[in-house]
């Protein structure tokens, strides 16, 4: 009787706050979540800490065998990947009524670039360079997640990168960390608003920390060597820049750090995460990341669950390792039940934030749900989509008559399921919108608009398999290659101008789709030069999840229009630019190389000792033999259908103290014919430091419009905050000296001035 009643007691606590009250203070929530841990075992607390995928589950489920057994017993704290209201009220329901302590589990998905509504990739998301409509996605595909059951998310992905042959490229925001730390904090206040009690916020996720996107040879999961510098000047700020903004959780990369994988590495999880940056969610392992340590070399299945436990990793993704061995490990003394408890009690502390004690059923609302993938919705990607594309080449082709009769070829230039791109796993393909049906729509004579595929994606058949395998579809033909091509010249002949649809699948970047080749592939590129060849003005629009090595089709084609992968919008959208009803923005966010042997190339490098000042080729000098060092395009670069030019720039002094800020201001000019949208750029270049510093480094940005003829005054503030770096002892501090000052319309289009920052006295 005393044990029922305790349990009572307990449940009056859980019970005290209904649905619809104001957020909870963390001291109520501390003292619920204690309440709760003083009825638990020890394999209950365990159980908390333990995420299978499930892959899916029927809506009359058993609860005395798989998944459903596991969550009666405790030993459930989370599940992902299962789909449907009814799946996920039924695996819900076994946790609340017939589970001991009726804990409720905590939903998870990739919601990475939208829910059903689905955006741009996240390259993508990041060319728009509008932190407002990159929050504005978020928070969509938070409030049709969260409709659906789904109550956190495993985004954003912060993960700085220089390399594309990686795939996983097409996740994050590109090279730079300024820039990345802006939209990881968007993102995070897109999912989470100010409220994660609230039905319509999501919990995000940080990830991978860390480091992730420097692997070595650009080849997924690979090994990440690196100096303590670099970590905290380059690739760090985006994962910091989410942890100030208040996100939820982590999860922890792949990749090893100073010998260590990041799953089992406890400088990593407590050292910087924990005790420097103060961060106070859970860290999750990436998918059976506590497992594979053993092929790390880092012991037996019981030895990397106990690593992982130890070093800070509270939630163990499929691997099952500390739901089977943390028991033993505790007995033997190898792991302590406070290290277990503290872990368990971020778990539920987690779900108390997210309302799932007040109400579990919260996040499956059916009058919710049958209202996402909105008219509204699809709105609001549409403009994204078509804000995030990038015209890269223009000889006054572009933009396109809506009367003009356009020969549309290329091998996805009518297939609608790899307009969504990677990543999009809740995505309605079937109702994503085909470049072909896009640009008809719009058009002002459907029938003007031909398509002719032209060419296969690759020549290799099992290659193409391999893009395709994981369900979108590249419907290869088995044509011979001279036909397609012919049929695609005589209808080139007959149209006014040719766009071709060349680039890569959805799939050919993203999750472990590294590619050694980042070119066009040759059978694409002999269709271009016969396009080409017939003297029509031809368009090159790019799909893509990553920079490409364009060099073999510059010269064949009249525009270059890089629209990524553009969501479910994608027709609607590139026919918006195509036409001239949306003028292209879109800047870019990694650096293009000339040629894949260029990679690593980005923006921010350091001088050498022996820099090449001046015109290439010099002997004895940091140069090629056979190629310059400059990109094919640089980081910030992007075309409009109208001119900017910059003037004027100027400081509010010539020298700052270190309380003291500067203002920079420069004035920005329209000097075309049509409105148009540009980012203003603002670098910096601290030219003597204890430690070398970038040729440059992106401190401001701002997206502006300007009617034609029309000239504006932007501002930006520097202060120590953004003329700071970290030294060799880790401290963050401003030093006293020259720098220089660039704004433009790219990283390699600027005016310059300088100033000085003066020491205190």
């Amino acid at each position: 009787m005393k044990y029922l009643l305790s349990i009572l007691s307990f449940v009056i606590i859980l019970t005290g706050c209904n649905k619809g009250q104001e957020k909870k203070s963390s001291n109520d929530i501390d003292q619920k979540v204690d309440s709760l841990l003083s009825e638990m075992t020890l394999e209950e607390k365990i159980g908390q800490l333990n995420l299978p995928s499930v892959g899916d589950v029927s809506t009359g489920i058993s609860t005395n065998k798989g998944i459903a057994k596991q969550i009666k017993e405790g030993k459930v704290g989370g599940l992902f990947n299962i789909n449907g209201l009814d799946k996920i009220r039924a695996v819900q329901k076994v946790a609340i009524e017939e589970s001991r302590l009726g804990i409720p589990l905590i939903i998870a998905k990739d919601v990475i670039h939208g829910y059903r509504t689905t955006f741009p990739i996240p390259i993508g998301l990041s060319a728009s360079w509008d932190l407002e409509l990159i929050e504005k996605s978020a928070r969509i595909a938070a409030e049709e997640a969260s409709a659906d059951g789904i109550a956190w998310t495993f985004s954003p992905m912060t993960d700085i990168s220089r390399d594309p042959r990686w795939g996983r490229v097409s996740e994050g925001s590109g090279e730079d960390p300024y820039l990345g730390g802006k939209i990881a904090e968007a993102m995070v206040k897109g999912y989470q608003g100010d409220d994660l009690s609230a039905e319509n916020t999501l919990l995000a996720c940080v990830k991978h920390f860390a480091l992730y996107g420097a692997s070595e040879a650009g080849r997924d999961y690979n090994t990440v060597d690196m100096g303590r510098l670099r970590m905290y000047n380059d690739y760090f700020p985006p994962y910091k820049a989410a942890v100030d903004a208040g996100v939820g959780t982590a999860m922890a990369s792949f990749n090893e750090i100073d010998g260590v994988p990041a799953t089992g590495n406890k400088w990593l999880m407590t050292d910087v995460l924990r005790e420097a940056w103060g961060f106070d969610g859970f860290v999750v392992s990436d998918y059976t990341g506590v497992s594979e340590m053993i092929a790390h070399g880092m012991g037996d299945l019981q030895q990397v669950s106990a690593l992982a436990i130890n070093a800070g990793v509270e939630m163990d993704m499929v691997s099952e390792g500390f739901l089977t061995t943390l028991e033993k490990s505790v007995e033997e003394g190898k792991v302590s039940e406070e290290t277990i408890t503290n872990a368990c009690r971020l778990i539920l502390k987690a779900k108390f934030q997210l309302g799932l004690f007040d109400d579990p059923y919260r996040y499956m609302d059916e009058e919710r749900a049958a209202k996402i993938f909105s008219d509204e919705n699809r709105a609001v990607a549409r403009k994204v989509a078509s804000e995030s594309m990038v015209l890269l080449k223009n000889d006054d082709v572009l933009p396109l008559k809506k009367e003009a009769k356009i020969a549309l070829i290329g091998p996805l230039a009518n297939n609608k399921e790899n307009m969504v791109g990677t990543w999009s796993v809740s995505s309605d393909i079937s109702k994503s919108i085909s470049i072909y049906d896009g640009i008809k729509e719009v058009s002002t004579n459907p029938k003007n608009i031909k398509y002719a595929k032209g060419s296969n994606l690759v020549a290799d058949p099992d290659l193409e398999k391999r893009i395709g395998m994981f369900g979108k579809n590249t419907y290869r033909d088995d044509r011979p290659e001279s036909v397609m091509i012919a049929e695609a010249v005589q209808l080139a002949q007959k149209s006014d101008v040719v766009v071709a649809i060349l680039g890569e699948a959805s799939e050919s970047s993203g999750e472990s789709s590294s590619r050694t080749d980042i070119s066009i592939p040759d059978i694409q590129v002999n269709l271009l030069k016969a396009l080409k060849a017939t003297g029509k003005k031809v368009v090159v629009v790019l799909l893509s999840g990553r920079p490409l090595v364009l060099n073999e089709i510059l010269e064949d084609s009249d525009a270059i229009l890089n629209a990524w992968f553009p969501g479910s919008e994608a027709g609607l959208a590139l026919a918006d630019v195509l036409y001239g009803d949306v003028n292209p923005s879109g800047k870019l966010t990694m650096t293009y190389p000339q040629n894949v042997g260029q990679i690593p190339i980005y923006y921010a490098h350091k001088n050498t000792g022996r820099p090449l000042e001046g015109e290439w080729f010099q002997k004895f000098k940091t140069n090629y033999l056979d190629v310059s060092n400059e990109p094919e395009f640089p980081f910030g670069y992007g075309l409009s259908y109208t001119n900017f030019s910059y003037d004027n720039l100027s400081l509010s002094t010539e020298s700052i103290s270190m309380d003291e800020s500067l203002t920079v201001s420069v004035e920005v000019s329209n000097t075309g014919d049509v409105t148009g949208k540009e980012v203003v750029q603002l670098y910096i270049r601290d030219m003597v430091g204890t430690v070398t510093r970038p040729v440059k480094e992106l401190k401001g940005f701002q997206k502006i419009e300007l009617k034609a003829g029309e000239t504006k005054t932007v501002e930006f503030t520097l202060s120590k905050e953004e003329l700071g770096f970290y030294h060799q002892d880790m401290s963050f501090y401003a030093e006293p000296g020259q720098f220089k000052v660039f704004v433009g319309t790219s990283s390699e289009n600027v005016l310059k001035d300088e100033f000085e920052l003066k020491a205190k006295k």
